[in-house]
């Protein structure tokens, strides 16, 4: 059976990037990404609910978003999803978290309201 791993998403910022270099040169950023929902709750009271993104973008995406993103600023991301997993040093327990490989950054909003792309290509 074949599989189909694309994800779309909007959020703020919930840290500054931190672009950081491979040994072999290459670009890369880590991102943290809040995606706020509001939801009515069974005594109709209007409840927010935000579910936490760690996302990774590399090469040129990772150094345009190292650049012009921080704190709070929207964005609107394509990318697809990856399982990492590890044994943890200090306790020798299994560890894995979900992340975000981004292809495509769209910056919403700015410090001028305007929006700009930054896309591998860009």
């Amino acid at each position: 059976m074949s599989s189909y791993n694309k994800v779309t998403l909007m959020g703020n910022l919930t840290r500054d990037p931190e672009l950081k270099t491979t040994k072999k040169g290459a670009s890369v950023a880590e991102l943290g990404l809040a995606l706020s929902r509001i939801r009515t709750d069974d005594q109709g009271n209007r409840r927010e609910e935000t579910t936490f993104v760690d996302v990774i973008a590399w090469g040129k995406t990772a150094e345009n978003c190292a650049r012009f993103l921080s704190k709070g600023r929207g964005v609107l991301l394509e990318g697809r999803l990856q399982l990492d997993s590890w044994q943890d040093k200090q306790t020798g327990e299994k560890r894995s978290k979900l992340r975000v490989i981004a292809d495509h950054v769209q910056f919403l909003g700015s410090h001028q309201e305007g929006g700009s792309d930054v896309s591998e290509a860009a």
